[in-house]
């Protein structure tokens, strides 16, 4: 690739240390979970980043010319093994910090996104979001079967009062 925009080298830079962190701490919270679904996502969330690391470098080496992409999600193989849930000791904590994990990466990827001035890696660091958006959709998904979510629900009248709120703006 040639030359580089300095936003995009330094905004890669920042990420390419966060994936380093985040990496092992995926590796790590591996050894400690006892549900294979939770291994699994976590493991698929590994292998992403890794991808994502491969992807940056190819990037930022002014001697790569090859065309970059973001591999899909598609590429990386899921095991399905259907156990019975197994809350564990450190099941959750590692379910609600890793989900964490990914939304937040993929808020900074996007983030990073809209300020980076090369075409490539701008589109390539959308799709790094979505993926990591989706990979936060299936801990939202093993975290809600596991029932450790709780999210309340308005009251209708509540609901009404907003919406009356603000209903002038639909007459401006």
């Amino acid at each position: 690739m040639d030359s580089l925009p300095a936003i995009d080298l330094g905004l890669m830079a920042e990420h390419l240390t966060a994936h380093e962190g985040v990496i092992n701490k995926l590796s790590y919270y591996q050894s400690l979970v006892s549900n294979t679904e939770l291994r699994n996502i976590l493991k698929l969330q590994e292998n992403v980043m890794h991808s994502h690391v491969w992807v940056m470098l190819a990037f930022i080496n002014p001697n790569y010319h090859n065309n970059v992409e973001v591999p899909p999600l598609s590429v990386y193989r899921e095991e399905h093994i259907f156990e019975r849930p197994e809350k564990g000791e450190n099941n959750k904590w590692i379910a609600l910090e890793a989900h964490s994990t990914a939304k937040n990466m993929s808020v900074e990827n996007y983030n990073s996104a809209m300020m980076m001035q090369n075409e490539n890696v701008k589109n390539a660091h959308i799709k790094m979001a979505l993926q990591q958006n989706r990979i936060g959709e299936k801990y939202t998904h093993f975290i809600k079967m596991m029932g450790w979510s709780y999210a309340p629900k308005a009251t209708t009248q509540a609901q009404i009062n907003t919406f009356l709120h603000f209903d002038h703006l639909l007459k401006q």
